[in-house]
């Protein structure tokens, strides 16, 4: 398939906090942004949750992983399938395991398989070549916050900050030519988000998450536990870095002996912390930091983050952006810049030594 000019792509994403998939169609020719389209949700069940759950931090050819690539290809199918005006679709896949300096990077599902059932090339793997060349694999969605820090016109540098089970920032300086030009994009794992608040709640309520974070804003935070997290090696790293959702296994546990409201209170002191620590590598301060991601509807970790930042702290929709499709906004763009041979990493996003386009192609047969 030869990109010429923009395109209808469909962008898919199922992040770390393993409540579903999100689509979203993005009319773009890999370096602007023309139009936005629509967007769609398919939630996982509990039953596929646990099947993904079980699968967590294994690699291929490990039990559960066929398991789960199969609840991922199967959730994102029926909702690719609603979108049959799309000429090009992104599927990012369920991240399992995330090891750059050690054993890569892992995200289950077959974009092969998926070209086959749709019809129509399927762009997936985005973050193997740059592990193997060196990066952190991680994030990815940075060129697309480049993308939209121009679509909403801005003018001065500013910031996204994503809070699904990891929380990861993008500082971006729009007047630049473009994200892979030094200086133009810096972005990193923030920390740990919503994935401990999640698991406590599921542990100690039954609840996929703290609705509203009213649990945590009737809590306390226990201030030692929140010193000793950011006493943690991670937070001494200069950016890029990233993390897997299970980079902190000792967070939880150690909250294990407060009431569940001091817990959630502690959890969300230690992601907001997390981000405030990170603020500190940004070359400049933003005009604004634009939150998307589950987390910005976390009022008490909203708050959080206002408190600690020098910044205006404002959810994604305040610059007229969808923060529960961003993501999968940003594959439907990355894949179109793959289609055209450009870079969907740089230096300034993953460390990767120079700028490289990631991104496997799969035609189906009968293309």
């Amino acid at each position: 398939m030869k990109i010429v000019g923009p395109v209808w792509t469909l962008g898919t994403m199922s992040g770390t906090s393993l409540d579903g998939v999100d689509a979203a169609m993005v009319l773009t020719d890999g370096e602007r942004i023309v139009e936005i389209g629509e967007g769609g949700y398919r939630p996982y069940s509990e039953a596929e949750r646990e099947v993904l759950r079980a699968a967590l931090g294994c690699w291929p050819g490990e039990p559960g992983v066929d398991a789960a690539a199969e609840v991922v290809e199967t959730a994102h199918a029926e909702l690719m399938a609603r979108f049959p005006e799309a000429a090009l679709v992104a599927f990012h896949g369920q991240t399992l395991a995330h090891d750059p300096r050690g054993r890569g990077t892992h995200q289950a599902g077959n974009g092969a398989l998926l070209a086959e059932a749709l019809g129509k090339p399927v762009v997936w793997d985005f973050r193997s070549s740059d592990v193997e060349l060196g990066g952190e694999g991680a994030p990815l969605a940075p060129f697309y916050h480049f993308a939209a820090a121009r679509f909403i016109g801005a003018d001065a540098p500013l910031a996204f900050l994503n809070l699904g089970g990891v929380g990861n920032l993008t500082w971006l300086d729009p007047a630049q030519p473009g994200p892979d030009i030094p200086g133009a994009c810096l972005a990193f794992d923030t920390g740990p988000a919503n994935a401990p608040l999640n698991d406590l709640m599921l542990a100690r309520r039954g609840a996929s998450h703290d609705e509203g974070g009213a649990l945590a804003a009737s809590g306390t935070p226990e201030a030692r536990i929140v010193a000793r997290f950011l006493d943690h090696a991670y937070f001494l790293r200069i950016p890029p870095k990233s993390l897997d959702r299970n980079a902190f296994p000792d967070l939880v546990p150690q909250v294990r002996d407060l009431p569940d409201a001091d817990a959630a209170a502690t959890l969300v002191a230690c992601a907001t912390a997390a981000v405030a620590r990170g603020m500190e590598h940004c070359p400049s301060p933003p005009a604004r930091l634009l939150v998307t991601g589950g987390g910005r509807f976390n009022g008490a970790m909203m708050a959080g983050l206002a408190a600690a930042l020098p910044c205006p702290v404002e959810p994604v929709e305040a610059a007229g952006l969808d923060g529960d499709l961003l993501e999968a906004q940003a594959f439907a763009y990355l894949a179109t810049r793959v289609l055209r041979g450009l870079p969907t990493t740089a230096p300034g996003t993953t460390g990767v030594a120079a700028p490289v386009g990631g991104g496997r192609v799969s035609h189906p047969s009968t293309a």
